[in-house]
Protein backbone atom coordinates (compact mmCIF):
# COMPACT_ATOMS: atom_id res chain seq x y z
CA UNK A 1 0.00 0.00 0.00
CA UNK A 2 1.38 3.40 -0.99
CA UNK A 3 1.60 6.37 1.36
CA UNK A 4 1.34 8.82 -1.50
CA UNK A 5 -1.54 11.23 -1.25
CA UNK A 6 -3.66 11.26 -4.33
CA UNK A 7 -4.51 14.69 -5.56
CA UNK A 8 -8.26 15.00 -5.78
CA UNK A 9 -9.33 16.50 -9.10
CA UNK A 10 -12.25 18.90 -9.22
CA UNK A 11 -15.59 17.41 -10.07
CA UNK A 12 -16.85 17.64 -13.61
CA UNK A 13 -19.73 19.83 -12.41
CA UNK A 14 -17.31 22.32 -10.79
CA UNK A 15 -15.24 22.51 -13.98
CA UNK A 16 -18.33 23.04 -16.14
CA UNK A 17 -19.68 25.77 -13.86
CA UNK A 18 -16.31 27.52 -13.76
CA UNK A 19 -16.03 27.57 -17.56
CA UNK A 20 -19.70 28.32 -18.21
CA UNK A 21 -20.56 31.39 -20.23
CA UNK A 22 -23.69 33.19 -19.14
CA UNK A 23 -25.71 35.97 -20.76
CA UNK A 24 -26.75 39.22 -19.13
CA UNK A 25 -30.16 39.85 -20.66
CA UNK A 26 -31.93 43.21 -20.53
CA UNK A 27 -35.74 43.17 -20.73
CA UNK A 28 -38.15 45.78 -22.06
CA UNK A 29 -40.19 47.90 -19.66
CA UNK A 30 -42.56 50.83 -19.93
CA UNK A 31 -40.71 52.96 -17.35
CA UNK A 32 -37.16 53.77 -18.49
CA UNK A 33 -36.31 56.14 -21.33
CA UNK A 34 -34.06 55.25 -24.24
CA UNK A 35 -31.53 57.82 -23.02
CA UNK A 36 -31.40 56.26 -19.55
CA UNK A 37 -30.99 52.74 -20.95
CA UNK A 38 -28.24 53.89 -23.33
CA UNK A 39 -26.42 55.83 -20.60
CA UNK A 40 -26.63 52.84 -18.25
CA UNK A 41 -25.30 50.38 -20.83
CA UNK A 42 -22.37 52.69 -21.58
CA UNK A 43 -21.52 53.22 -17.91
CA UNK A 44 -22.21 49.75 -16.51
CA UNK A 45 -21.49 47.39 -19.42
CA UNK A 46 -18.80 49.46 -21.17
CA UNK A 47 -20.80 49.62 -24.40
CA UNK A 48 -19.84 52.05 -27.13
CA UNK A 49 -22.63 54.60 -27.73
CA UNK A 50 -23.69 52.93 -31.00
CA UNK A 51 -23.76 49.49 -29.39
CA UNK A 52 -25.84 50.80 -26.47
CA UNK A 53 -28.30 52.46 -28.86
CA UNK A 54 -28.66 49.27 -30.92
CA UNK A 55 -29.21 47.19 -27.77
CA UNK A 56 -31.87 49.64 -26.55
CA UNK A 57 -33.68 49.39 -29.89
CA UNK A 58 -33.53 45.58 -29.87
CA UNK A 59 -34.95 45.53 -26.32
CA UNK A 60 -37.74 47.89 -27.38
CA UNK A 61 -38.76 45.92 -30.46
CA UNK A 62 -37.93 42.33 -29.45
CA UNK A 63 -38.61 42.55 -25.70
CA UNK A 64 -35.12 41.52 -24.63
CA UNK A 65 -31.47 41.62 -25.66
CA UNK A 66 -28.25 40.01 -24.46
CA UNK A 67 -26.08 42.97 -23.48
CA UNK A 68 -23.02 41.07 -22.22
CA UNK A 69 -21.75 37.49 -22.05
CA UNK A 70 -19.16 36.00 -19.77
CA UNK A 71 -18.58 34.21 -16.48
CA UNK A 72 -21.12 34.67 -13.70
CA UNK A 73 -18.59 36.51 -11.52
CA UNK A 74 -18.13 39.20 -14.18
CA UNK A 75 -21.83 39.62 -14.96
CA UNK A 76 -23.26 39.63 -11.44
CA UNK A 77 -21.99 43.13 -10.47
CA UNK A 78 -23.31 44.51 -13.79
CA UNK A 79 -26.70 42.88 -13.23
CA UNK A 80 -26.86 44.31 -9.71
CA UNK A 81 -26.00 47.83 -10.90
CA UNK A 82 -28.47 47.75 -13.80
CA UNK A 83 -31.15 46.58 -11.36
CA UNK A 84 -30.23 49.42 -9.00
CA UNK A 85 -30.90 51.75 -11.94
CA UNK A 86 -34.42 50.25 -12.23
CA UNK A 87 -33.59 48.30 -15.39
CA UNK A 88 -35.04 44.81 -15.67
CA UNK A 89 -32.31 42.25 -16.34
CA UNK A 90 -31.23 38.76 -15.45
CA UNK A 91 -28.28 36.42 -15.89
CA UNK A 92 -29.20 33.33 -17.89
Amino acid sequence: MSNQKTKKSPSLQAVLEEDAVHDLVLFNDEVNTFDWVIESLIEVCSHEPEQAEQSALIVHYKGKCTVRSGPWEKLEPMQRELSNRTLSCDIL
